[in-house]
């Protein structure tokens, strides 16, 4: 597992503790329902991100490969060098961009304390103040 990949599955383990359910299960919710919602989006935004990993991780293996030492670099593996690079730059900036959308939205959001079913006892009744006592 990589650096990169412990950011989308920490996103991912926020947005279960969340909404008190697998990731599945939400996404299974979120696909039923006929309209968006914040759920959508936060799911949303979290496929975005785990896509700019999976490109991290591939354009990095590839420029690995690319840059082998027993290979030699022709002037058409020089092109290939600098796409590779060019495209892990963009998804690093695409990652980033998202991790940061989600932090943000989910520390903005928590959850509601599901109401016990007995009502909470009604507070003391506060005494009424007392009256100034007149001197004539």
């Amino acid at each position: 597992m990589t650096a990169s990949h412990s950011t989308a599955q920490t996103l991912t383990a926020r947005i279960e503790t969340l909404y008190g359910h697998p990731l599945a299960a939400l996404e299974a919710h979120a696909e039923a329902t006929p309209h968006d919602s914040m759920l959508a989006a936060l799911l949303g935004s979290l496929a975005d991100l785990q896509l700019a990993e999976r490109s991290i991780t591939f354009h990095r293996d590839r420029l690995r490969q690319l840059a082998h030492p027993d290979r030699s670099i022709e002037a058409f593996d020089a092109g290939h060098l600098l796409d590779n690079a060019r495209r892990i730059s963009e998804a690093v900036a695409v990652r980033d961009a998202h991790t940061k959308t989600l932090s943000a939205v989910l520390q903005s959001l928590h959850r509601i304390p599901v109401p016990t079913s007995e009502p909470a006892p009604a507070p003391p009744p506060v005494p009424a103040p007392a009256s100034a006592a007149r001197t004539r």
